[in-house]
């Protein structure tokens, strides 16, 4: 996972935009707030198949960062990327594709209209969108043009799903960057509930356990930044997870 804001690659904590500082990382020693670096760390973890990159600029209304996601997606992991720009149309999603984004992410904090979603997913196709259902400490953080911002978050996912979403990230700013735990009846209920072909969840993660109560629910990936920072999950913990989760994929085929 990786938020830029002017070209830096930043720390993300509690969703508190403005005092986000350059990275610290234990997979860089010696280097600061350098996304590239850190991109090139992150190829070298095994499961690490995407990498979701926020660019903080263009959410905030900013200009998009056109030629740094370019660069990064050039030397992406296998996977490529997915890219949240602040997108909340069609046009915009076609931009942040045309550098070179695998998956755009479309957020619910920039959204404006179910109906532009719709239109996104028709332009693109499913396979190439990723809706994030943004919460902070479990409310949804909305546009205020968006109808019915003040439903609940599975109403809310049920919408994107309705408007043919089949991938999901559950992305709790609060919790981002303070360990402090997933909202893992909110995803189970997700799961549960929608028909989703991928369910992916960010925010919260402090350590191994924590990727194992995720796969638990049925998640099928997580974001993890600062827990890699710190050190608190390495190589083998991706390693671990990757093949836990291709086993469980394969059960379920077998089902």
């Amino acid at each position: 996972m990786l938020d830029l804001a002017q070209g830096i690659a930043v720390q993300a904590r509690g969703g508190d935009r403005v005092r986000y500082a350059a990275v610290t990382s234990a997979l860089t020693p010696g280097i600061t707030g350098d996304p590239l670096a850190l991109l090139q760390a992150y190829r070298e973890l095994p499961g690490a198949r995407e990498c979701y990159v926020a660019d903080l600029d263009a959410i905030q209304g900013g200009r998009i960062q056109g030629g740094l996601l370019r660069g990064l997606a050039r030397a992406g992991p296998s996977g490529g990327l997915l890219i949240d720009a602040g997108v909340a149309d069609r046009a915009g999603a076609l931009q942040v594709l045309r550098l070179g984004a695998e998956r755009v992410v479309v957020g619910l904090e920039t959204l404006r209209s179910f109906d532009h979603l719709g239109s996104i997913l028709s332009a693109v196709g499913p396979d190439r969108v990723v809706f994030s259902l943004d919460l902070r400490l479990g409310r949804p953080v909305t546009h205020p043009e968006l109808s019915g911002a003040q439903a609940d978050a599975v109403s809310l996912a049920a919408r994107a799903v309705a408007a043919g979403v089949a991938m999901l990230l559950v992305l709790d700013l609060g919790r981002v960057g303070t360990g402090g735990g997933m909202d893992l009846q909110l995803l189970a209920a997700l799961r549960e509930r929608l028909p989703l072909r991928r369910l992916l969840a960010g925010g919260g993660v402090d350590g191994p356990a924590d990727l194992e109560r995720l796969r638990q629910t049925g998640c099928d990936g997580a974001l993890v930044a600062t827990a890699l920072h710190r050190g608190k999950v390495g190589p083998a913990d991706f390693r671990a997870m990757a093949v836990s989760l291709s086993t469980q994929s394969s059960a379920s085929t077998s089902r």
